[in-house]
C-alpha cells in the first residue's frame, strides 16, 4: 500500500499537525508543503509505528466535471480496514497521538476508529502481519448495492462476502475481491455518531448474528478470511528512499 490520506480543515492545521507529530517523536518523512501530484492540495506524510505511511492534507482539489450517471455510483471511500500485529499499539497510536477515536470493539479482535461522525474511517483488525483487509466504497442505497451485486456478476466475478448487515456500524455490506487480489467493500446506512458527549464504545460478540444480523451471509467463509488476510507489507522503509537515489545517479 502506499499511503492513507486523511483530510485536513486547511494549511494551518496541516501546519499544526506537523509540530504535533514532531513533539511527540513520530518520523515525518515528507514535510508539510504543496504537493506534485494529482488533485495537488497541500500536506505532509509521516509513518505510523507499523511503517504505514500516512498523509494529512488540505486543499485538495474538488471535481467539478459533470458526472456521468451509471446505474451504480459510489459516492465516496467510506472506511479501510488494515490489520496489524499488535491491536493495542495501534490503536493507542491512533487515538493518543493521531486523536482519533474508539467508537466499537469486535472483542479484542478489531477495533473501529473515527475522525469525524461516521463510525468509523479505518479500522484495525488483530492478525499475524500488518496488510490491508479492506477498502469500503459507500453507495447511496441498498438498491444501488445489490445493483452493484448484479454487475460484478455480469462481469463473470461473483461476491466474496454478503449481502448482509454487519452488528458494529450497523452498514449493509457486501465484499468482492479485486483482480490485483485487494478485498473491496460496497457499503451504505454505516452509523452516524449524534452526541459525543453521550457515546461510549461498546464490546461486541463475535457471533454469527452480529457479523450478518440479516443471516443471509452469516460469518465470512474460509476463503474470505484468507483474501482479507492479505499479504504481509512491510510499508515504508529506507530502502525505497535509497534505490530512488540511486536510480538517480
Amino acid at each position: 500500500m502506499h499511503h492513507i490520506a486523511f483530510g485536513m480543515v486547511d494549511k494551518n492545521a496541516v501546519d499544526r499537525a506537523a509540530g504535533i507529530l514532531q513533539s511527540k517523536g513520530v518520523r515525518i518523512i515528507e514535510p508539510p508543503g504543496y504537493l506534485d501530484e494529482a488533485g495537488a492540495g497541500y500536506g505532509l506524510r509521516f509513518i505510523d509505528p507499523e511503517n504505514r505511511v500516512i498523509e494529512l492534507s488540505a486543499w485538495v482539489e474538488v471535481q467539478t466535471s459533470i458526472w456521468s450517471k451509471k446505474n451504480v455510483d459510489p459516492v465516496k471511500l467510506n472506511h479501510v480496514v488494515m490489520n496489524t500485529k499488535n491491536l493495542d499499539m495501534i490503536v493507542e497510536f491512533y487515538t493518543d497521538v493521531l486523536g482519533f477515536k474508539v467508537t466499537d470493539w469486535s472483542e479484542h479482535q478489531m477495533s473501529f476508529l473515527r475522525c469525524n461522525r461516521k463510525h468509523h474511517s479505518i479500522a484495525f483488525n488483530q492478525d499475524e502481519h500488518a496488510s490491508v483487509n479492506h477498502i469500503a466504497y459507500e453507495v447511496d442505497s441498498v438498491d444501488e448495492l445489490m445493483r452493484g451485486i448484479s454487475n460484478v456478476r455480469k462481469a463473470g466475478l461473483s461476491e466474496l462476502w454478503g449481502p448482509g448487515r454487519h452488528g458494529p456500524g450497523d452498514n449493509i455490506f457486501c465484499y468482492f475481491q479485486d483482480p490485483g487480489g485487494f478485498v473491496m467493500e460496497y457499503t451504505c446506512y454505516l452509523e452516524t455518531i449524534e452526541d459525543e458527549s453521550e457515546w461510549r464504545a461498546r464490546v461486541w460478540k463475535r457471533v454469527p448474528h452480529l457479523m450478518d444480523q440479516w443471516g443471509i451471509a452469516g460469518p465470512p467463509k474460509p476463503e474470505a478470511r484468507k483474501a482479507m488476510g492479505g499479504d504481509p507489507d512491510p510499508g515504508w522503509v529506507d530502502s525505497h528512499i535509497e534505490g530512488s537515489v540511486m536510480a538517480k545517479k
